[in-house]
């Protein structure tokens, strides 16, 4: 343009670029936050898992063996096979816990062909336990780790204890067993299928004891009551004086003084 600038390069009114940093668009870009280390673990660090209990994977089945070294040592007919994983914090009363739920559980069907309403014990059929240490297992990555099984040189002992438990629950001839610590081949016909998964309560749980459960309920129920009692009161206190004034402007209020008395 004549006699003037050239406004196509005339620097546009307002404040600078970069006059106002830490602003997106107006000069430095904002600092990032840092990255939270959320789900991150040191290396080395043990795998993350629950709380170890005693697991059984009940299977009923229309036969099942137990093979050693191409040597048969055990076999059943109709009835349940179940592997156990023992942890290391199980005690005697996860191994009872598990006993009573193995023999009660109710997957065969009774005389009238209904289904989910007799246990093993009902139906007097027989039942063939394996030790199982790697229902223990915790994935680290791609490789199972076994750090929540009981140590072998321990859980021989438990594991016999478990089989001596069931024999005397139920009948001693038809408790079958595999051979602890060997490798074995465990033929199974499976009958349906049906698989059941049983975990016993987590040593300390006390959340989940029936008792604990009861007394909690008790005490906000306690709190409830105090809660609900405490405003009735209140209520009532306001209402007594609108009592007073209405028989008081009816000249009623020896007839109210002698209603209260005894």
């Amino acid at each position: 343009m004549e006699g003037g600038t050239n406004l196509r390069w005339a620097r546009p009114a307002g404040p600078r670029r970069g006059a106002f940093p830490g602003i997106p668009g107006r000069g430095r870009r904002p600092p990032r936050r840092p990255r939270s280390p959320r789900g991150r673990k040191p290396p080395g660090a043990a795998p993350l898992a629950a709380a170890a209990a005693m697991k059984a994977v009940v299977q009923r089945v229309t036969r099942a063996s137990v093979t050693v070294g191409g040597e048969q040592i055990s076999a059943i007919g109709r009835g349940i096979c179940v592997l156990l994983g023992i942890s290391l914090e199980d005690t005697q009363k996860e191994l009872e816990h598990m006993v009573r739920k193995i023999l009660n559980l109710r997957v065969f069907e009774d005389e009238g062909g209904k289904h989910w309403s007799k246990s093993v014990m009902d139906k007097q059929y027989e039942v063939l336990c394996v030790s199982q240490f790697t229902l223990q297992c915790v994935l680290k990555g791609n490789k199972p780790d076994f750090h929540l099984a009981m140590p072998a040189e321990q859980a021989e002992s438990f594991y016999q204890g478990f089989l001596e438990q069931l024999r005397k629950a139920y009948r001693p001839e038809l408790i079958k067993d595999g051979k602890f610590g060997a490798y074995m081949q465990v033929h199974i016909q499976n009958d349906g299928p049906v698989t059941i998964e049983l975990e016993s309560p987590a040593p300390g749980a006390a959340a989940s004891d029936p008792k604990q459960l009861s007394k909690l309920e008790k005490q906000q129920q306690r709190k409830e009551k105090t809660r609900a009692k405490g405003p009735s009161e209140s209520s009532k206190e306001r209402s007594a004086p609108r009592k007073e004034d209405r028989s008081a402007s009816s000249g009623a209020e020896g007839d109210v003084s002698s209603e209260r008395e005894p």
